[in-house]
């Protein structure tokens, strides 16, 4: 469940609030922090059938916060909210029935919820239908429909999906190749922070594929790659200070960077 955070930042966004005396986010807030009486009413806007307050009633439950940590509560108030309509409920729901936490295992109920929330726009959804697509897990193997719901998250500004669709660029599997195109995802994946795409885009630099052939470009996304702990740009970034190449020749930099990478083994 490592996309939590980001998942909530797109729907506070986009989630309506309840009409009403109390805002069950700001209920949600103080839930979270251990004021039973805010728990009690966001409890009873949940079961009135309050989406919002469902929904953050799966989240803390899902995490353990301000309540015990419970996932088959979790499971049933993502439902309650799922059955509402609500993308990030299908989405979590999604998940929770594809690992079997809260929920018995089933990857074709996984594969459904996902749908659910993927065609009402939820870029995280779109990614994970895409992944069961590209697996054959809950639904038949489908390469095709899978580049469709990558591109769809891609386009959305998802940056794993970015990072997928560089990669299927660069190597041409369910795609034609096409280094341009691939280099184009990357950029817009490793300027959100997606360590895979700096690594590689860097290499493209340090090559010129796909893009013109620039050393301290690549040096600039390697060092990018290398600073949250990816060993083969930390390596790389050695060479290119061994080398001088788009940087100032640096042994003991490289030796640096060398044994960052060599700790990594």
């Amino acid at each position: 469940m490592n996309r939590l955070s980001s998942l909530v930042i797109i729907l506070l966004m986009t989630l309506g609030l309840a009409q009403g005396q109390e805002n069950p986010l700001e209920l949600s807030k103080a839930a979270s922090k251990g004021d039973k009486a805010a728990l009690g009413e966001l409890t009873a806007m949940g079961q009135a059938g309050n989406v919002t307050a469902q929904y953050n009633l799966g989240l803390m439950y899902l995490q353990g916060d301000g309540v015990t940590k419970d996932s088959a509560a979790a499971a049933d108030w993502f439902l309650k909210a799922a059955k509402q309509g609500d993308a990030g409920s299908q989405d979590f729901l999604g998940l929770m029935r594809q690992h079997g936490e809260g929920a018995p295992k089933d990857s074709a109920a996984a594969a459904d919820w996902y749908r659910k929330a993927a065609e009402q726009g939820l870029a995280v959804a779109q990614f994970n239908l895409a992944e069961m697509y590209a697996n054959g897990e809950g639904v038949p193997k489908d390469p095709g429909a899978a580049v469709r719901w990558f591109r769809k998250a891609a386009e959305r500004g998802y940056s794993d999906a970015q990072y997928k669709m560089g990669l299927m660029y660069a190597s041409g599997g369910d795609v034609a190749k096409d280094t341009a195109a691939a280099a184009d995802w990357y950029r817009k994946a490793a300027e959100q922070g997606v360590a895979g795409a700096q690594y590689n885009l860097a290499l493209m630099y340090a090559h010129g594929e796909g893009v013109s052939k620039d050393p301290a470009a690549a040096v600039q996304w390697y060092l990018k790659a290398a600073q949250q702990g990816d060993a083969k740009a930390q390596y790389n970034l050695g060479f290119m200070y061994l080398q001088g190449a788009g940087v100032t020749k640096d042994f003991a930099a490289a030796a640096d960077w060398y044994r960052k990478a060599a700790e990594q083994g």
